[in-house]
């Protein structure tokens, strides 16, 4: 296999990581940031999550593709004209669905928030289908439950029992049998009422004293998913235990991070792991790595070539690009020997990238 088209709303991370592997890379993207043509041959793009089969069908008919990863938003395509590299249809319809994962916690003993009926509050909200933390929300009456219903008539969701903690995740590879848990995040959550459970980035490695047995549970639980390639599974953690919180079966939004703390090429794992191959033992990791999602505090537009402050930005928005108040702009990094020096480069890179939102 030497070509893969990569598709998804956002897939510059997964372009970047096969390009970095050797591979002819094309992809179907929403954003079109300038970074991602750097590396791929070509793009595609949409604006509806809905046009991504046809905007696939055009690029496998223009290019010779052997394989396809599909990433947030296209994972539940049943058929591709291409073969797939990554779990099943049927794995990823159960682990996108949060009730059939609720399931799969509870029927398998893993520590999973308990659910809640509608009538005891607070509750944590969640959609059934949505990555990112997209629109999950704390309802505390059943008149915060009508608005979210009002808002999103016809939705699925799920209640569960609020657990206070830190938000986690764990990078796990699997040949559908057995998996190995490659790095343990720490997430960054987005600030402000509305988005308040929005993945907005994360730290590699996580130091805590539960970090080993996250591992080990991910580990468990992923080896007994049926999915194979690179896996993600959520966790809250407090001081002396955590709570799993769902599965990820697509490349995750920590794999900046993980692969710049353990030097590790994670789409190279993913393809060896679908081939039915992975490594022995997990990697130790080199350095800490953060990565901060920035976004707009309004409606703005950024007339700065920001692509000269690589490598310490990515997903870098095309000069004139308008943005929507909140709407992602720019993701920034830091790293370093300690999480104290990763932090001082990443708000030095802050600060120059800020000037120009303002």
């Amino acid at each position: 296999m030497n070509s893969v088209l990569i598709a998804g709303f956002t897939t510059r991370h997964v372009a970047q990581s096969a390009h970095r592997a050797g591979y002819t890379v094309y992809a179907v993207d929403h954003f079109h940031d300038q970074d991602l043509f750097w590396y791929v041959t070509d793009a595609d793009g949409f604006l509806e999550l809905s046009d991504i089969p046809s905007a696939i069908d055009r690029m496998c008919w223009k290019h010779q593709i052997d394989g396809i990863i599909l990433t947030s938003g296209a994972e539940d395509l049943f058929v591709t004209p291409v073969p797939r590299i990554g779990p099943s249809p049927e794995c990823i319809a159960t682990f996108l669905d949060k009730r059939r994962t609720q399931d799969f916690f509870e029927r398998n003993g893993f520590p999973v928030p308990k659910r809640l009926d509608p009538l005891r509050y607070p509750a944590m909200l969640k959609p059934c289908r949505g990555a990112g933390g997209w629109r999950n929300t704390v309802v505390r009456s059943q008149a915060d439950l009508r608005v979210w219903e009002a808002e999103w008539p016809d939705e699925p969701y799920l209640l569960q029992e609020m657990i206070e903690g830190i938000p986690a995740s764990v990078c796990c590879v699997c040949n559908g049998t057995r998996a190995l848990a490659l790095a343990v995040n720490r997430q960054i959550l987005r600030e402000g009422e509305e988005m308040f459970f929005g993945f907005a980035g994360s730290v590699t490695p996580f130091s805590h004293p539960m970090a080993c047995r996250m591992a080990a549970c991910a580990e468990d639980i992923v080896s007994r998913s049926g999915c194979r390639g690179l896996i993600g599974v959520d966790f809250i953690v407090t001081p002396d235990s955590f709570h799993v919180i769902e599965i990820n079966p697509r490349f995750q939004a920590t794999l900046d991070t993980v692969e710049m703390a353990t030097g590790c090429n994670l789409f190279s794992l993913h393809c060896d792991a679908c081939a039915g191959t992975i490594p022995e033992r997990k990697p130790e990791p080199e350095q800490v790595a953060i990565r901060k999602i920035l976004f707009a505090p309004r409606d703005m537009q950024i007339d700065t070539d920001l692509s000269c402050l690589f490598p310490g930005v990515a997903d870098i928005p095309r000069p004139g690009t308008i943005f929507s108040a909140g709407q992602a702009v720019i993701s920034v990094y830091g790293w370093g020997e300690d999480e104290a020096r990763a932090f001082e480069m990443l708000n030095t890179t802050i600060s120059r990238v800020t000037q120009y939102m303002r």
